[in-house]
């Protein structure tokens, strides 16, 4: 499939671009480019291949959630330029 100069005039003004005629041949190029190697990708056999979504087999690997101690409230808002009752005081962002 054949990508025209008007079809990247197209996706460019979709894409609020402003290209000069260099970038839009060149765009052009790329894009035949893509186009065949996405042709290659759809004539490939894929008859008896599993879909994956990854190329490696990945296994999750989590550790026991298990309760530990963590740091004491006063430690924490120690340094913190306002605090009240343990909290952190942050400027009101919304209205």
């Amino acid at each position: 499939m054949r990508i025209s100069i008007s079809d990247v005039e197209y996706v460019a003004a979709l894409s609020r671009l402003e290209l000069t005629g260099e970038e839009k041949v060149r765009l052009q190029k790329n894009l035949d480019d893509i186009l065949l190697h996405v042709e290659a990708l759809i004539a490939a056999d894929t008859e008896g291949v599993p879909p994956t979504s990854h190329i490696l087999p990945l296994k999750n690997v989590f550790r026991e959630d298990t309760v530990r101690p963590s740091l004491d409230r006063e430690s924490i808002v120690a340094n913190a330029p306002e605090k009240m009752d343990g909290c952190f005081i942050v400027p009101k962002t919304v209205e």
